[in-house]
């Protein structure tokens, strides 16, 4: 029973080690210029703001994820990118979840608030205003990309119509990055 004792406060320390180690760098992070793989990260600074007239999009097929920051919330996250129509999107899966709720905060912030942000791409920063879209033509091409791009290839027809409903009830939302007003 000893040795069971001893074993249990072991494991509780590691538990221990590794909670305030994470939290640690967690809160180390929400300083720096720009998100980590793991955690978020505070204000995008560094990197010439895009001027003039919108780019051709379709250099993001090349994008795995951008870096993206709310102007609300000052904080900014790692999030996937994908181009249709010329245009610019960004997905947040698991919306319908508590989860969700919790790990894409940044969804309900853009959607409640005004929605302005600053997007890091390949180090250049773009002033954008995220718009959701819920339905509409633009949804097949966002759908086929983002199902191209992220989802392993050639996708079904039954595989998009299901993409498409998802993002129609609410379980995945996607935002427009449109340019700022």
């Amino acid at each position: 029973m000893n040795a069971l004792k001893i074993a249990g406060q072991i494991l509780g320390l590691i538990i221990l080690i590794y909670v305030v180690g994470m939290l640690t760098i967690y809160i180390d992070k929400s300083d720096n210029d720009g998100p980590s793989v793991l955690f978020p990260g505070g204000e995008l600074i560094s990197g010439d703001l895009h001027q003039g007239p919108e780019p051709d999009w379709s250099f993001t097929d090349d994008v795995f994820t951008i870096e993206l920051q709310l102007d609300e919330t000052m904080t900014s996250r790692r999030i996937f990118v994908m181009e249709s129509g010329n245009k610019l999107y960004v997905p947040s899966g698991y919306m319908r979840s508590t989860l969700g709720r919790l790990w894409k905060n940044w969804a309900f912030v853009a959607d409640e608030g005004d929605g302005l942000a600053v997007a890091r791409i390949n180090g250049v920063r773009y002033e954008r205003q995220l718009r959701r879209v819920t339905s509409g033509p633009e949804v097949d091409g966002i759908v086929a990309k983002m199902a191209n791009k992220y989802g392993g290839g050639d996708p079904t027809p039954e595989a998009l119509a299901t993409a498409k409903k998802a993002i129609e009830v609410g379980e995945v939302w996607v935002f427009e990055m449109a340019p700022r007003a």
